[in-house]
């Protein structure tokens, strides 16, 4: 057996496939989750497979372990969840990261926060740099995310410089692929479930506003190549995700096009403090390590599609 490594966040979206691929690697894998978002479903497949631990637990809790490596991936990604208790959010991000920085302290261990593109808030630079400090309003309905991921990488920093503990932060940009929820509320999910059920697509603003969109498998290559190389001056922070860019409304076009359905387009308010423009710069953690993303859009949707026609019973 490998590491021993604890992924907070680990029965949702993102971490259910990075407990497949550590545990894949032969390391022994405690995937603790409460459950908010995540799915027991997401890591059924790895229930009962040796070195694989599940613990039903809450971040704003302490947690006593002994591990060799942390992957902080708790809290609720999507602005539905997110905002639908907004002081558990900022708990989640803050207590959390301070439980979990103490536990990486106890032992010696390195720890990867899962940070956002969101940080940047509606950004006025394009693309965005981690040099770039960000446009975000600290009191909107967003803010509960944006500002408790800040707040949790500058708790990252602190005990980097204070404590000497290792830590990776990676700012991560608009993901999809299997195992999102089909309530989960972000676009690429609310697009493939309204078409393959022929409803209307819900397009806010005038769909002129963009993102850039990095499957899965891409994002936790990064993030695993990130843990395993380098010493100290790999803290970051590192932007993570593809940098091509496209319209929600063109987004939309090509999931009707795929599924082949005869959904309609209709236009939404824009919520409150909704980036117009989302594109990373990614040259950073691509002169570090090497990274870059394989798995182009077309490709990405179309096994995204898949997953959804299965989980919908289509």
């Amino acid at each position: 057996m490998g590491k021993k490594i604890l992924v907070t966040g680990g029965a949702g979206f993102i971490g259910s496939h990075l407990c497949k691929k550590l545990l894949e690697q032969k390391n022994e894998v405690i995937c603790a989750d409460n459950l908010f978002t995540g799915r027991k479903e997401s890591v059924a497949c790895l229930m009962g497979r040796p070195g694989f631990h599940f613990m039903q637990h809450d971040v704003t809790e302490p947690l006593y372990l002994e591990v060799d490596q942390i992957y902080n991936l708790a809290c609720p990604a999507s602005p539905v969840h997110y905002q639908y208790d907004s002081i558990k959010t900022m708990k989640t991000s803050v207590l959390g990261a301070l439980h979990l920085l103490g536990l990486a302290k106890c032992n010696q261990a390195r720890i990867l926060q899962a940070s956002t593109s969101e940080v940047y808030g509606n950004p006025k630079a394009h693309p965005q740099p981690e040099g770039y400090y960000g446009n975000v309003n600290p009191i909107g309905p967003r803010a509960c995310y944006d500002e408790g991921k800040r707040a949790a990488e500058a708790l990252f920093f602190s005990y980097h410089q204070q404590h000497q503990v290792e830590i990776r932060i990676l700012r991560i940009f608009n993901t999809y692929g299997p195992y999102m929820r089909p309530d989960d509320g972000r676009v690429v999910s609310n697009f493939i479930v309204q078409a393959l059920q022929n409803r209307d697509i819900t397009l806010y603003g005038d769909g002129l506003q963009t993102r850039s969109f990095c499957y899965v498998s891409d994002l936790v290559e990064g993030m695993v190549s990130l843990m395993e190389n380098g010493g100290m001056e790999l803290a970051g922070p590192f932007n993570i995700g593809n940098p091509s860019e496209i319209t929600m409304a063109e987004l939309a076009e090509r999931i009707i096009r795929l599924t082949g359905s005869s959904s309609k387009v209709v236009h939404r308010e824009l919520p409150a403090d909704d980036p117009v423009k989302r594109k990373p710069d990614i040259s950073r953690i691509k002169e570090a390590i090497g990274w870059e993303p394989k798995v182009g859009l077309e490709q990405g949707l179309l096994e995204t599609i898949a997953y959804f026609k299965k989980e919908l019973g289509l």
